[in-house]
């Protein structure tokens, strides 16, 4: 019988230089509801402010079934691991469903541990040529609040320029948290990394979810007793360990900025005029350098010589609020870091592209060149 992978043709080609065959696609899925006293409970915690333990603990549990799942019908396959694993999170009839999806691949050896993978298939080959052995996908959550009493300090703060301490230390404190969990769960199943690590914010019943999922893995030459993050690429990760460099931490740091109410009136004043709005150009260069201060300094304690693939966001959260936050991974040289390969394949870089398109005249299947004549950037 024919086999329905999820694996595109790329992915299926990296896996056959690794000594795996594309197998089946499977799905794990958990319908949930709080219930009444849970919801109470997150309730009274919500006018608190900070985690609302309810909340995470009931994600939590549904996607660990939802994941059960998925891994038992592959290993019911008899597969060797599942790549490609997505997870989902859906409301519906105010019930939650969550979701995982991922691809069976099969050892042509035999043998070997079952494990499976948050990144595609292409990240995979990336990690085990890295000399990287996946475990598990694992993930790391909390579900938070600013809260009705931060939310007032915060409120009165604004009148005034400057840094609110109290939003910035709620939104830091919940990145790192799902950070520490994503570790303790990827410590428990006897890795010493977690790779390639996502971050995702959602709202859920009336707060915010932040889940970070990353892939589990051991590599012989880091320190077994010590969980090292990395929210690099497969591919950043391949070429850092190409040049003897391996990861140490995942860093982040936030800073929640307020423009003031005296900065914000002369801003709109002056917004009426052609020119630059030196107020807005102070708080938001201000707010960059003191995230970017923090990350400095947790890099600095930690020994790392460098910070790669740092991305900054920045998000107005409010009027005259705003929120910068910067995210890189901490790196240093290590003995035994090096690649199994000179050269990475280029179906390792090459994305697929998708060819399932929504068109105003109903479904197509035409490729992107084909619809609007030249390549769109995907």
């Amino acid at each position: 019988m024919a086999k329905v992978t999820g694996l595109s043709g790329n992915e299926i080609y990296c896996m056959a230089l690794k000594g795996y065959s594309a197998g089946e696609l499977v799905v794990g899925n958990s319908v949930n509801s709080m219930g009444f006293l849970g919801s109470l409970g997150a309730g009274l915690n919500n006018i608190l402010g900070g985690e609302i333990p309810q909340v995470t603990q009931a994600i939590q549990d549904g996607r660990m079934h939802a994941f059960a799942r998925m891994a038992k019908e592959a290993q019911n396959h008899g597969a060797s691991g599942v790549a490609g694993v997505a997870g989902d999170l859906r409301a519906f009839s105010g019930n939650t469903e969550f979701l995982f999806v991922g691809s069976c691949i099969f050892s042509k050896t035999g043998g070997g541990e079952f494990f499976t993978t948050a990144g595609n298939a292409q990240e995979l080959w990336c990690h085990m040529d890295a000399g990287y052995r996946p475990i598990q996908h694992v993930f790391g959550n909390i579900a938070y609040s600013m809260g009705v009493g931060g939310g007032l300090i915060g409120a009165l703060k604004q009148l005034a320029r400057g840094e609110i301490s109290e939003y910035s230390d709620v939104f830091n404190k919940t990145r790192h948290k799902a950070l520490e969990r994503i570790t303790q769960a990827a410590a428990a199943d006897g890795a010493n990394a977690v790779l390639g690590i996502r971050t995702t914010i959602l709202p859920w019943m009336g707060t915010h979810e932040m889940v970070m999922t990353g892939t589990a893995a051991h590599h012989p030459g880091l320190d077994s007793g010590h969980v090292v993050t990395s929210d690099l690429t497969g591919e950043e990760l391949w070429s850092m360990a190409s040049l003897g460099y391996a990861p140490m931490k995942l860093l982040m740091s936030t800073s929640i900025y307020s423009l003031g109410l005296v900065g914000g009136i002369f801003s709109a004043l002056k917004s009426f005029a052609k020119g630059e709005i030196s107020e807005l150009t102070s708080l938001v260069h201000d707010a960059r350098e003191h995230a970017l201060d923090r990350l400095k300094a947790e890099a600095d304690s930690i020994g790392a010589e460098e910070v790669v693939g740092v991305k900054t966001y920045i998000i107005e959260i409010g009027q005259g609020l705003i929120e910068f936050m910067a995210i890189g991974t901490a790196v240093r040289k290590a003995s035994g870091m090096a690649t199994a390969t000179q050269m990475m394949p280029a179906q390792a870089i090459v994305h697929d592209k998708d060819t399932w398109m929504d068109s105003d005249m109903g479904m197509s299947l035409m490729r992107p060149a084909d619809s609007q004549g030249a390549e769109c950037p995907c």
